[in-house]
């Protein structure tokens, strides 16, 4: 007697951006009969698509892609938001008897999507005086603030993302707790099996390279005009991704377009960086090799790890 199909579970590909989640993903979902559901914080901006490296319609190997092109650059991103989103589709589809495969590097959408994690709510009087702070003293003597209240938060947020500190600090000022202490125990509120995929340092900072000047080549720089004229300067989160921040910064004269384009390198290696530090701290993720010319044993790994019962 033929065995039965294995029930659908979530399946969680991360890791630093250039590794290879997004054809990992497709082809998972492919072999399982699923769809992918982004999970990328700049893939789900309309437009931005050169700079996130978001997959053409024709690289998605007939696979429906989720959460891309959700919302207008104007507007600011939110992980509550993106759990709601996200939550609906995975609900959607295990209903349906498919598997949800997560794609994507912003370690706290992931976790959103999959943990027990609850959102504390916002204080608009808080929120104010904290912005008005930024806005008089700069990010540089939040971000000092946030190291005295949170060391943990500060390391995990860089100094100039006065957004991130803001929130930060909005939220020690309403629980009375540490930021980190926020962020609850590894526990997933699905079957889930997570799966990273692992590239050497050398390999993957050429891969990065070789990117944004793909990315260059590909009309990033035109991209960003087209979005600027549709308000992304001003738009709160979306003006701070990788390669958009550093060509606004050049389209306003501060630099030229290859000095952009050789700090968007600089840049996301540092970001690579900080996404394989997050994800490494989660017990509950498998690392695979996603090296050249390892592949298609990737799939293979990643496909014999989905038969096994591991719950994260």
């Amino acid at each position: 007697m033929k065995a039965a199909a294995p029930a659908p579970r979530v399946i969680a590909v991360v890791g630093p951006t250039a590794a290879g989640k997004s054809d990992l993903g497709v082809q998972l979902a492919r072999e399982l009969g699923g769809e992918v559901v982004n999970a990328d914080s700049m893939q789900l901006y309309r437009g931005m698509d050169i700079g996130t490296a978001k997959l053409a319609p024709d690289e998605r190997g007939g696979v429906a892609h989720r959460l891309l092109d959700v919302w207008d650059v104007t507007e600011t991103a939110s992980v509550a938001e993106y759990q709601r989103l996200a939550r609906a589709e995975i609900d959607r589809l295990l209903a349906d008897g498919r598997w949800p495969v997560l794609v994507g590097g912003s370690g706290l959408y992931i976790r959103g999507a999959i943990d027990h994690l609850d959102f504390p709510g916002t204080d608009p009087g808080i929120r104010a005086a904290l912005e008005r702070e930024l806005a008089e003293n700069g990010s540089g003597a939040l971000h000092a603030r946030l190291a005295a209240a949170d060391p943990g938060a500060a390391r995990a947020i860089l100094p100039g993302n006065g957004r991130r500190i803001v929130r930060a600090l909005e939220v020690i000022e309403i629980t009375g707790r540490p930021f980190t202490a926020n962020l609850p125990r590894h526990e997933s509120v699905y079957d889930t099996v997570q799966i990273g995929v692992d590239v050497a340092r050398p390999e993957l900072d050429a891969r990065i390279a070789d990117r944004v000047d793909r990315m260059w080549a590909a009309g990033l720089v035109d991209e960003v005009r087209d979005l600027e004229a549709r308000g992304l300067r001003e738009g709160r989160t979306a003006s701070r991704a990788l390669g958009y921040q550093q060509v606004l910064s050049a389209l306003a004269g501060q630099g030229t377009l290859d000095d952009a384009r050789a700090e968007t390198v600089r840049a996301t290696k540092r970001f690579a960086r900080r996404q394989d530090s997050w994800f490494r701290r989660d017990p509950r993720v498998h690392w695979l090799s996603g090296a050249e010319p390892d592949r298609r044993e990737l799939l293979r790994s990643a496909l014999t790890l989905i038969e096994r019962p591991v719950t994260a």
